[in-house]
């Protein structure tokens, strides 16, 4: 004989059994096996009763369910339209690279250049004398790209579009994610020899080359004609223009929009073709800017872990202010640290998430009082059949765990529909509005705990109610 392990079979061999008497293994199973049987068949009558009766009032019990639909459905799809808008901010701003420091051309204030703007001509910006300067000081640098850009026209046969033509070197490809689709990019020699050869984005490509091969032919800009050598992704040259765009503290360089793409050509052809003089002319006469370089990128030599390459990031960010200020007495220039920078969108994403739950999970709290105030409707409703049930033997438990069925049933099935809701407008806002959304397993899981909770706390109170009534009174109820 083996006697019982668990307390139930041993609730059940005391109660069925004499004192001191005990069964087989196989018996003491059994009745524990018929014990959980009862209680799921109670469970089962449970929910059964508690749809009965939701069915029966099935109008109210949709209005009621719709307040906990549209509550779970606005938190999943604010969380998802503010989870994707901070993603697509955080991927821009993570192609500027995470070992990149960018220094840019500021124009300074008018009056610290007044006695130049008398002479006709205003010099400022980054020079090529710099890029030689943070070469020969900073050991920690390791790729070290300058850039220059003027926006002019391009001509294929009787097509022509405006570009931005971006004078860079061979290594841009090291600092910038870049996709050749065609050809190749410029080389060592295209530089060495200033030679005449071009790479167009997809942008150009589509702009002037409608239903001709571009590798071989020749671009137009301005007096000069250009080989085009390769062809690259229109999204690959990533700027602080759209780190800007997407709200981080970055000015915005001497580029302009309305542009087809952009072409890039040999930094040493640039400077010879277009010279570093831009020439403005207006009503009140001709103005002239003197600008060597838009930008400089540097690459700092990569670490193995996250917080070590913030460090040497943030020192080598110091040491080129430091270089540059000896150098350049106005402030005409900026440096910015895309990695800072990134962080600093995953603190506001954060942030702005926390702020965006709370304000639909309000449409929640809505729902809840709402359910709380249908539920002592038809507490009020079904005083009788309490006061029968519980003259019949029911017990105050029982009579909590009925309304409370009653409730999470409601909470449960607008939790569903609010969840496949909710997939949907995000869904919807990413097809027709063209905008980034990311739908996450906790907001799904979250939304659904909290209607899961609001059935809960909400239904309590009228549970209770229900249970505390005198059955005689409950009888008497008409």
């Amino acid at each position: 004989m083996v006697p019982p392990s668990s307390w139930l079979e041993k609730v059940a061999c005391r109660w069925m059994l004499p004192q001191g008497t005990l069964r087989p293994e196989r018996e003491v199973q059994g009745l524990t096996d018929g014990y959980t049987r009862m209680k799921l068949h109670n469970m089962y009558r449970i929910l059964k009763l508690g749809a009965k009766s939701l069915w029966a009032h099935r109008l109210r019990s949709m209005l009621t369910t719709l307040g906990i639909v549209f509550g779970v459905c606005s938190v999943i799809a604010m969380l998802a339209i503010g989870e994707g808008a901070s993603k697509f901010a955080q991927d821009q701003i993570a192609r500027l690279g995470s070992h990149n420091i960018i220094i840019t051309t500021v124009k300074p204030p008018e009056s610290a250049n007044a006695s130049e703007s008398q002479q006709g001509i205003v010099e400022y910006g980054l020079t090529y004398d710099d890029v030689q300067r943070l070469r020969d000081t900073i050991e920690d640098i390791d790729v070290l790209v300058p850039l220059r850009r003027i926006n002019q026209n391009a001509l294929y046969r009787n097509r022509r579009v405006p570009v931005e033509v971006v004078g860079t070197s061979p290594n841009y490809t090291d600092i910038v994610p870049m996709k050749t689709l065609q050809g190749r990019f410029i080389s060592d020699q295209d530089m060495d020899y200033q030679q005449s050869v071009c790479v167009i984005d997809s942008g150009v490509y589509d702009a002037l080359f409608v239903f001709d091969e571009p590798l071989g032919q020749f671009v137009r800009i301005a007096s000069d004609y250009y080989r085009v050598v390769g062809v690259v992704a229109a999204d690959a040259g990533i700027t602080t223009n759209d780190a800007a765009e997407q709200g981080t503290a970055v000015e915005e360089s001497d580029t302009t929009g309305g542009v087809a793409g952009s072409v890039y050509i040999p930094l040493s052809a640039a400077r010879s073709r277009f010279g570093d003089t831009e020439f403005q002319g207006g009503s009140s006469g001709f103005s002239a800017e003197k600008v060597e370089l838009q930008q400089i990128t540097v690459k700092v030599l990569g670490v193995e872990s996250r917080e070590s390459l913030m460090e040497r990031v943030v020192a080598v960010r110091d040491m080129i202010d430091a270089v540059l200020a000896r150098w350049h007495e106005k402030k005409d220039y900026q440096i910015v640290v895309p990695l800072e920078l990134l962080r600093q969108a995953q603190k506001t994403q954060a942030v702005f998430s926390i702020v965006l739950g709370s304000i639909a999970s309000i449409s929640l709290l809505v729902g809840g009082i709402g359910i709380m105030n249908i539920m002592l409707a038809s507490v009020s409703e079904r005083t009788r059949e309490i006061g029968i049930r519980r003259a019949l033997g029911a017990r105050k438990r029982d009579i909590v765990v009925q309304f409370l069925t009653e409730t999470v049933l409601l909470t449960t099935i607008g939790g569903i529909l609010g969840i496949i809701l909710g997939a949907i407008i995000p869904m919807l806002v990413s097809h027709f509005g063209n905008m980034p959304t990311v739908i996450t397993y906790s907001s799904l899981v979250l939304s659904f705990a909290i209607s899961a909770a609001v059935g809960v706390i909400f239904g309590l109170y009228p549970a209770y109610r229900a249970a505390n009534m005198d059955p005689v009174e409950a009888l008497r109820h008409e």
